[in-house]
């Protein structure tokens, strides 16, 4: 028993408290709604008041653990947390000091995402001043999302279909989970340090808020703001809609689509220069006809001068001109005729059929539709065609080599 007359400091008091709640109340689940949420700027720990519908209690989380946080916190948001009760023996107050933190359920992951675009709104991340042009003819695309996926086949296929000339180079990452943000920021930090693409394709196949959810964090939002390489996102359905899509370059609604917006199709680039020539046999052609007149006229004021000598100076002078005009003329045609001569044999070297002509051969189901690329895709004693520049022909497969 304590002496009658001997007494506790109140430090030693919270003290003893301290102790005894830190002993009996660790690792604890708690779930309540957060309200008066406030992080300080500075140190980076988040304070708010836990409640329900008829108690609060105050609490913490310092930065080493928030900085893991998946989502924004903010007021009217329920929250699953992990931690431990302690006491701020200064004040003498209770405190949850919080280790994890999640939200409840699909509706306050909702709200989060509200929250998380209003703030970053505010900031201007969505603004399109901000926004980079995306290339009209990229030479490389770089592509960030599983190798694994539906989704990346897509885009290789819809790229392969429309502009096979472009190079692409592959960011495989995971797409979520605990790790996907963190992967998804190392592949769009990679393309930016090598600087070796045109374009970065951020994309996902569809699936739940909670699978999409690492395109709603914040630090991969930051990650696309900061991205100096313009980027296309193409996650989920059409119907999704994520952070990083409000902050991306360019937002497509599918995986497919981002592929169609980072590649023209060989068709309009065989298009346009087939422009460009009109357009330079129709300059050059212009420029002989000025020069034409213009030695019209310039022969016509020479009849005008008097005396004869002078006359035959001015003209000699002409004929002079005239030479050098048809000499550049005639320099100007062959350099264009050269320049377009490279620009055909280069649309000519892309026709599959002269691959063909090289003594390649395509191999094919014996529909003739479907590509055979790996021996395994043919089963032994199966019937199957090979296309070859002047014809084809059926075989069977008798083994491998």
């Amino acid at each position: 028993m304590r002496e009658k007359n001997s007494y506790l400091t109140v430090s030693k008091l919270n003290s003893s408290i301290k102790n005894v709640l830190e002993g009996d109340f660790s690792n604890l689940m708690v779930k309540g709604e957060i309200s008066n949420y406030h992080l300080h700027t500075s140190s980076g720990h988040m304070y708010f008041t836990l409640k329900d519908f008829s108690s609060e209690i105050r609490c913490v989380m310092f930065r080493g653990n928030s900085s893991n946080l998946k989502f924004k916190p903010g007021d009217g948001i329920k929250v699953l947390l992990n931690g431990s009760v302690s006491i701020f023996e200064q004040r003498g107050q209770i405190q949850l000091k919080i280790l994890k933190m999640s939200p409840e359920g699909d509706g306050d992951l909702f709200l989060a995402y509200e929250l998380l675009k209003k703030n970053l709104h505010k900031e201007g991340l969505f603004d399109d001043i901000y926004k980079s042009k995306i290339p009209k003819y990229p030479k490389t695309v770089g592509i960030v999302t599983s190798s694994a996926s539906a989704a990346f086949q897509d885009i290789i296929n819809v790229i392969k279909r429309r502009a096979p000339h472009l190079k692409v180079i592959v960011r495989s990452v995971t797409v979520q989970g605990d790790t996907g943000s963190k992967n998804i920021i190392s592949g769009i930090k990679d393309f930016n340090v090598y600087d070796n693409v045109d374009i970065i394709i951020l994309a996902r196949g569809g699936g739940s808020i909670e699978d999409l959810w690492c395109f709603n964090e914040e630090s991969v939002a930051r990650a696309i703001y900061k991205s100096k390489i313009p980027i296309i996102t193409g996650i989920g359905h059409e119907t999704d809609f994520t952070i990083a899509d409000l902050v991306s370059d360019l937002r497509a609604p599918t995986p497919s689509a981002a592929a169609e917006l980072a590649s023209i199709d060989r068709d309009s680039i065989i298009s346009l220069f087939q422009r460009i020539k009109h357009q330079l046999q129709s300059s050059v052609l212009k420029k002989i006809e000025g020069n034409l007149i213009r030695l019209d006229y310039l022969e016509n004021r020479a009849n005008y001068q008097q005396p004869g000598k002078k006359i035959q100076i001015q003209l000699d002078k002409i004929l002079e001109i005239k030479k050098k005009l048809i000499i550049f003329t005639k320099n100007s045609m062959s350099d264009k005729k050269q320049e377009i001569a490279s620009i055909y044999k280069q649309l000519i070297n892309l026709n599959p059929e002269n691959v063909l002509e090289r003594g390649y051969s395509i191999v094919l189901k014996k529909d003739g539709k479907t590509v055979l690329r790996k021996p395994k895709d043919v089963a032994l004693d199966e019937i199957f065609k090979v296309k070859m520049s002047n014809g084809s022909m059926i075989a069977k497969k008798a083994g491998e080599l």
